[in-house]
């Protein structure tokens, strides 16, 4: 793996974005979500919901996020690795 020399933390930044994706690219970031999916499933209430508009839906969906990240959080503070 080749090393790269950065001028600053905005020009590295940059160098991680992939503005041209092919296949590969795609397959690999479906794997990365896969198996982030196997560490920690999510899983939301079933049924129908009705909104307002578009920010009521999004901040409940964060909400539904939030508390499964910090129910994960607490699980594996129990957990040596």
């Amino acid at each position: 793996m080749p090393i790269y020399k950065y001028n600053s933390f905005e020009e590295a930044e940059r160098a991680l974005w992939n503005f041209l994706p092919n296949e590969a690219y795609f397959h690999r970031v479906a794997e990365l979500w896969e198996f982030a999916n196997k560490l920690a499933p999510m899983s939301y209430p079933k049924g129908i919901f009705r909104y307002r508009n578009i920010e009521e839906a999004n901040r409940q969906s964060n909400e539904w996020e939030l508390a499964h990240a910090k129910k994960v959080n607490t699980q594996r503070r129990g957990v040596i690795l």
